[in-house]
């Protein structure tokens, strides 16, 4: 991967073709695997890290209406950009709840060529400073037990493991989140 000059900005209505046509597909060799017992009357949930037989490739969900919303809402949707090509590298798409003072990132996707070159860290740094200029206190981040790649992303950023929904994607996947606090 050869080092890419990229800038950072809002995202505008015409970048969101060019933000669905990113490669977001991934390899993994590992998933979180997630079990659930009952004992005492209550519930115990746990997720450990789970060696696959053979490596998984599967697309990264983009969604065109999330990342409309987000252009209406005034949330934060950001797009890297290179400096010297009209290339979209990534981007990240970020709902505020302004009643909780809590940041949700549903998507932070960079084009697999470019990946391992900063720019899903710079994204990120740059949604912590959106953050912080609105007042949020907690920076959460959304993914799926299946994409260890982000899984593995989001720890070495610094963030934590803070809760799961088994429910949470259209397909049935199981989300779980990742958060830091911004204060």
């Amino acid at each position: 991967m050869m080092a890419t000059s990229f800038i950072i900005r809002d995202a505008l209505a015409t970048d969101i073709p060019n933000c669905l046509n990113l490669d977001r597909t991934y390899e993994t060799n590992y998933v979180w695997q997630m079990t659930v017992s009952e004992a005492g009357g209550g519930y115990g949930v746990a997720f450990r890290k789970e060696r696959l037989p053979r490596t998984m490739e599967v697309e990264y969900p983009a969604s065109k209406g999330r990342m409309q919303l987000a252009l209406s809402r005034r949330d934060c949707f950001l797009v890297a950009v290179a400096k010297d090509e009209p290339a979209t590298l990534g981007y990240l798409v970020m709902h505020h709840d302004p009643a909780h003072q809590i940041a949700l990132v549903h998507e932070v996707v960079v084009d697999r060529e470019h990946r391992r070159g900063k720019i899903g860290t710079r994204l990120l740094n740059v949604a912590c400073r959106w953050a912080d200029e609105r007042d949020i206190t907690q920076l959460m981040i959304e993914t799926q037990t299946k994409n260890y790649p982000s899984i593995a992303f989001f720890e070495g950023y610094g963030l934590s493991f803070c809760g799961y929904n088994d429910q949470y994607f259209r397909n049935q996947d199981i989300a779980i989140f990742f958060g830091q606090s911004l204060r």
